[in-house]
């Protein structure tokens, strides 16, 4: 039987474990996915059911490790340049910080695709029962945070 997999696209990333320290290397994501058109997105990955997930450390000599999405803190990845802006047109910025488990913050936006009655940061959290969820800071990278990390957020608008 021959091997079947799906085409794979490499994204530079940072991972924060909660062992502690931060790791450069990368993900993989698909190259194509039915829910939205272009690749899938590392917070695509992140949420999808599967307990772990593949990550090359930049470190030359080790290999591809098999690290579990319960103990990931954060997953950094660049900023995509092209979003969609038609569908963030009627998306709230909220500004917030957020507190994780080891006491370190991380302050930026989130963006708000939510009906105009539910779109409080609090209802941005509490939104889905996916495991991540995306902030992005100014320096152009997107945090995607294990809810499960979180110690409290604090809106700052």
């Amino acid at each position: 039987m021959a091997d079947f997999s799906m085409p794979r696209v490499a994204v530079p990333a940072t991972l924060l474990l909660a062992g502690g320290g931060h790791r450069e290397g990368e993900v993989y994501v698909m190259e194509r996915v039915p829910q939205h058109t272009g690749p899938e997105t590392p917070l695509d990955m992140l949420n999808r059911p599967e307990a772990f997930f593949p990550f090359r450390p930049k470190k030359d000599g080790e290999g591809v490790l098999l690290v579990a999405k319960a103990r990931t803190v954060t997953l950094t990845v660049p900023r995509p340049q092209a979003e969609d802006s038609v569908r963030l047109s009627a998306a709230k910025k909220a500004t917030l910080e957020i507190t994780l488990a080891d006491g370190s913050t991380l302050s930026g936006w989130a963006t708000l695709e939510l009906p105009q009655h539910h779109s409080r940061v609090l209802d941005y959290l509490n939104a889905v029962a996916e495991p991540f969820f995306t902030i992005a800071t100014s320096d152009g990278v997107l945090h995607l945070v294990n809810r499960a990390h979180v110690l409290y957020a604090r809106p700052e608008d």
